[in-house]
């Protein structure tokens, strides 16, 4: 079974036709850098180019870095606010003829953790957590979804979380990894009391560089980096298509 996953994100819109059965590409990945402003409108042109790039007919699965209800974004994290109260599955229908499913990109890549990578067989409370552009978050318990989070915009010092703790954060304010990890250290902490995770994923890019920063990390719960990393949304976004089909 294949289906093709597009992962928008804040600096790249990320997609390859996917095996969803073996959560592998089934596919070159391509990647276009996210328009300015990333409407609704801009962004699915980017959509519509990949499809025909890939010469893709099936189901689409697309995240959005936004709570998403019904293939209906209601926030807009990092990208422009005009996504607010847009189906952009019916957008993506109406110029690729394809069926779409859209989800929250946090979303996506927990589904495919928890199928194929890091999460795989594993029971109790497990968050995911993806370091990029901004902190995407998404909690399973005993394997079941709890979707759109958001817990990136929690509150500490008077900021949203992922202001200080983003992979962005780190880069813009050139931190130590030591640095970045206090700040990361703190949200992880806070994010625990509220919700005692018995483990947690790390994923985005920056889970590859893992051993720069988990070392200074001090919390409860089991931490892990990811295994599909900048793949997952990507996979996870396909499999949900797929299995809305």
């Amino acid at each position: 079974m294949e289906a093709l996953g597009i992962d928008f994100g804040g600096s790249g819109i990320k997609g390859a036709v996917v095996n969803t059965e073996q959560g592998e590409f089934a596919s070159e990945r391509h990647r276009i850098p996210t328009p300015a402003p990333s409407t609704p409108d801009s962004v699915t042109d980017v959509v519509a180019e990949m499809v025909r790039t890939l010469a893709w007919s099936g189901p689409i699965g697309f995240t959005v870095p936004a709570v998403v209800k019904k293939n209906v974004a209601y926030s807009a994290a990092n990208i422009h606010d005009t996504w607010i109260g847009t189906d952009a599955a019916q957008l993506i229908q109406s110029k690729t003829g394809n069926v779409a499913l859209i989800l929250n990109d946090a979303d996506a890549a927990g589904i495919a953790e928890m199928r194929f990578g890091a999460g795989k067989g594993r029971d109790g409370t497990v968050m995911v957590l993806t370091l990029g552009t901004g902190i995407g978050s998404v909690i399973f318990a005993d394997g079941h979804i709890v979707p759109n989070t958001e817990l990136g915009h929690l509150e500490i010092r008077g900021k949203d979380c992922e202001v200080r703790a983003s992979n962005r954060a780190r880069v813009e304010k050139d931190l130590s990894w030591k640095k970045w990890s206090k700040r990361l250290n703190e949200y992880l902490q806070y994010v625990e009391f509220l919700f005692s995770p018995d483990l947690f994923i790390i994923g985005g890019g920056v889970s590859k560089k893992h051993e720069k920063f988990f070392k200074y990390l001090d919390v409860k719960a089991e931490i892990v980096p990811a295994q599909l990393r900048n793949e997952a949304g990507i996979i996870g976004a396909a499999m949900a298509a797929q299995e809305r089909e």
